[in-house]
Parts: C-alpha cells; structure tokens; sequence
C-alpha cells in the first residue's frame, strides 16, 4: 500500500467517524433511544434495554455506508 492510498483510507475512516459522531450526537436529541419496538423492562433494582428498532435502522445504515466505501475502494 502506498502513502496515496493511506492517506485516501485515513481520510475516508476519518470522516466516517465524524459522520457517524454526529449521527449519535443528533440522534440522541432527536430521541432515537425510544423509538417504537425499543423494549424496556424495569423491576424492582433493576432495569433492561432492548433497543430492536434502533439496531435494525443502525445495520440498514452501517450496510449503506459499508457498500459505498467498497464501491469508492474498487476502483
């Protein structure tokens, strides 16, 4: 690997990580965490998330974005 392709690769991960800061910094004052299908238990001293809907929409973007960055490195 030369240094283009480690800098092209740096940048790309780079900006992946801000895109996806500030998807988890706006999504948590759109109020992601309680979408509907989010489960939430609760007892006595305890308490449990299962965030169903939250995971499906993060593996339909975490797909989008992983197909794009093949795309961009493919050629």
């Amino acid at each position: 690997m030369d240094a283009q392709a480690l800098g092209r690769l740096l940048a790309l991960l780079g900006i992946s990580l801000a895109i996806v800061g500030g998807m988890l910094w706006m999504g948590g004052r759109l109020g992601l965490g309680s979408l509907p299908g989010n489960l939430h238990f609760s007892g006595q001293g305890w308490s449990c998330f299962v965030p169903i809907t939250l995971s499906i929409l993060l593996s339909i973007v975490l797909t989008i974005v992983l197909n794009l960055v093949l795309r961009f490195f493919s050629r």
